[in-house]
């Protein structure tokens, strides 16, 4: 189908773009990579009367270390995430699970901020950042602040990002030495997942010593699997692995499409955070 009509803005920098979003109010979207906006616009499902193209603003893209912090900028494609040597060495789970996003062309045009900003529970991206503990710094008129992950997903496909502010850098600390692995199960390989799990596991004298577990569509919003994290603690093998990952669904609220049903995303979360975890402990 064709987008309806719209206004289209390029700003040159993050000021300009804020000035434009607070000018237009709810009316305007953000345009990064297009890969998520572009079909909303085709099959009119949103209808902005301004789009800002941010595409070109050099200060939102890259990667670069403020002490134990990796910052991240929003407008940094998958392929440039997957490929930077910084991200590889100080935030593996990001680069490994970027690398599962959709195909190749969407890693070259799509953000991680764009990802980010989009709130697709079903989106890999949100579950990792979450379970990495990370920030998320956004701009508005009124200066930037800084929104930890746990707080930015609202509901679904809905942030705590304002109508007129913009995400401009996400940052992760560091998670040198720990284990990590992204698990998914999804139809065909350009689909979104029908469940995700990240896992980061922290080892001490051949036990887990911590845990993050991240859920992708087990609910409106990404989730971590609270329960799960605080019974891998103390684990030292295999079977106290699985014992764990029984809890893995509990708090949570999947949904039922023409994938899965709830009760099968449970079971599916259980089966995929046992092998995440296992895989990220180097138990399996």
């Amino acid at each position: 189908m064709i987008p309806p009509a719209f206004e289209y803005a390029r700003p040159a920098d993050v000021d300009e773009a804020v000035r434009a979003l607070a000018d237009a109010g709810e009316d305007a979207k953000v345009l990064a990579g297009g890969q998520s906006l572009l079909p909303l616009l085709r099959l009119r499902l949103t209808f902005p009367e301004l789009v800002v193209d941010v595409g070109r603003i050099a200060e939102l893209r890259g990667v670069r270390e403020d002490g134990d912090t990796l910052v991240i900028g929003a407008m940094t494609t998958h392929h440039d995430v997957i490929r930077d040597p910084l991200v590889r060495r100080h935030a593996g789970l990001l680069a490994a699970a970027t690398a599962t996003v959709a195909d190749p062309a969407v890693r070259h045009r799509g953000t991680l901020g764009g990802s980010l900003a989009h709130a697709d529970p079903a989106g890999d991206l949100p579950a990792v950042v979450l379970a990495l503990d990370g920030q998320l710094v956004v701009q508005g008129p009124g200066g930037r602040r800084t929104v930890p992950a746990r707080q930015f997903f609202v509901d679904y496909l809905q942030s705590a990002l304002e109508p007129d502010e913009l995400l401009v850098e996400v940052r992760l600390p560091k998670t040198d030495g720990w284990g990590f692995h992204y698990e998914k199960f999804h139809r065909v390989a350009q689909a979104w997942a029908i469940v995700g799990v990240a896992a980061l596991v922290r080892r001490d004298n051949g036990r887990i010593a911590e845990a993050r577990i991240g859920l992708t569509n087990m609910g409106t919003t990404p989730l971590r699997a609270t329960a799960t994290e605080e019974a891998l603690t103390g684990a030292g093998d295999a079977e106290a692995v699985a014992r764990s990952a029984e809890s893995a669904a509990v708090a949570t609220q999947p949904s039922r499409d023409i994938s899965a049903s709830p009760k099968y995303r449970a079971h599916l979360a259980r089966v995929l955070t046992k092998r995440a975890v296992l895989a990220a402990a180097g138990m399996g």
